[in-house]
């Protein structure tokens, strides 16, 4: 039993059952024992490996279309922020790739929306050199132009789960039974938030719904619909949500969500069409979802995939090929993983979601 399943059996037993988005926000950021606050899950020697991790050419790209964006709204001081920033990586390679934009770097702090201490340290280093800003949540972001980069950011933000049933919802809640941990529905009753779906869900499916996406997308919204700026947004997920997606990555491995609670990770597939609706109230152009290989095709990856192979051989070679193929392929992460891209009215559209 984890240190992390000993209070979380207090809490159900003193307050009763939980909701998934509180176990979830239990399980990941727990000051003591949350998943992301002592240790390091990326790469080899974590549980997963997002796309910066793969290849250098993610950053690279992404960072290229934001500093697009600031040229396309006529330069000036802006804030480069990423939202969950893993460890450094994405960042380190947008800053390399932008580093011959002229005024870029000039114009530029660089901010980063991290509450992992551990983490934190790992950016530090990885980042030497840069002055940067840690913020705890999106609130205190600067009241300047934001470009903003999200990468796997939103699948890992608490979600609740709802069964349609004939006359209402029945919330999937956390409980204790046979004294163990273990999931039950409550019973059915309205909840007005999903009205919308009742037309769209059959009796017996499930819906996800998150409370903190859509809020953390609209203050980033609103400051860019103020100030300037764009926004790039990465995850897995579609629109609408529909079914049970929860699931839990333990020592590289799919495992039961409840097993190991605070030492595995756990995400949910992202909902794309609230994030995009609070985004589109802020007054800002939504683009996307469009799928991230056919996001980082029309940005030039093949091309850069094949200037990066001159100098590659044997086992390396076949790495980055390897790498090209797992970001950009319908089959592994291109067609699963989607990307958001906003915009100020008025300003000219990011690159890479339309021919």
């Amino acid at each position: 039993m984890t240190p992390l399943e000993r209070h979380i059996r207090t809490r159900l037993t003193l307050d009763g059952p939980m909701t998934i988005a509180d176990y979830m926000a239990l399980c990941l950021g727990h000051p003591d024992h949350g998943y992301y606050m002592a240790h390091d899950p990326f790469g080899a020697a974590g549980d997963f490996t997002t796309a910066p991790e793969i290849s250098q050419m993610f950053g690279e790209l992404l960072g290229l279309a934001l500093a697009q964006a600031w040229l396309d709204q006529g330069g000036g001081p802006a804030a480069l922020v990423e939202l969950g920033p893993g460890r450094g990586t994405l960042m380190a390679d947008a800053l390399r790739a932008t580093a011959a934009v002229p005024g870029f770097h000039e114009a530029l702090s660089v901010h980063l929306v991290e509450m992992s201490p551990h983490l934190r340290t790992v950016q530090r280093k990885t980042l030497a050199g840069w002055d940067i800003v840690f913020h705890d949540d999106v609130t205190t972001l600067p009241e300047l132009p934001l470009l903003v980069v999200a990468n796997e950011f939103f699948d890992a933000l608490p979600i609740r789960q709802f069964l349609r049933q004939h006359d209402g919802w029945s919330e999937r809640l956390l409980m204790l039974k046979d004294n163990a941990l273990s999931f039950a529905f409550t019973e059915p009753r309205p909840v007005p938030d999903l009205d919308w779906r009742l037309a769209d869900m059959e009796v017996g499916q499930i819906v996800e719904m998150s409370a903190t996406g859509p809020a953390i997308m609209g203050a980033i919204a609103e400051k860019i619909a103020a100030f300037g700026g764009a926004a790039l947004m990465f995850d897995y997920g579609d629109a609408p949500s529909r079914g049970d997606t929860l699931q839990a990555l333990y020592k590289q491995q799919p495992n039961d969500p409840l097993a190991h609670p605070g030492k595995a990770d756990l995400t949910a597939h992202v909902d794309f069409g609230p994030l995009a609706e609070v985004a589109e109230e802020a007054g800002l152009r939504v683009q996307g979802p469009v799928a991230q290989g056919v996001f980082l095709e029309r940005l030039g990856i093949t091309d850069r995939a094949q200037m990066l192979a001159r100098n590659l051989d044997d086992a390396a070679l076949k790495s980055h090929i390897a790498a090209h193929r797992r970001l950009t392929h319908p089959g592994e992460m291109g067609h699963l993983f989607k990307g958001l891209g906003l915009t100020p009215p008025g300003a000219p559209p990011l690159p890479g979601f339309d021919p």
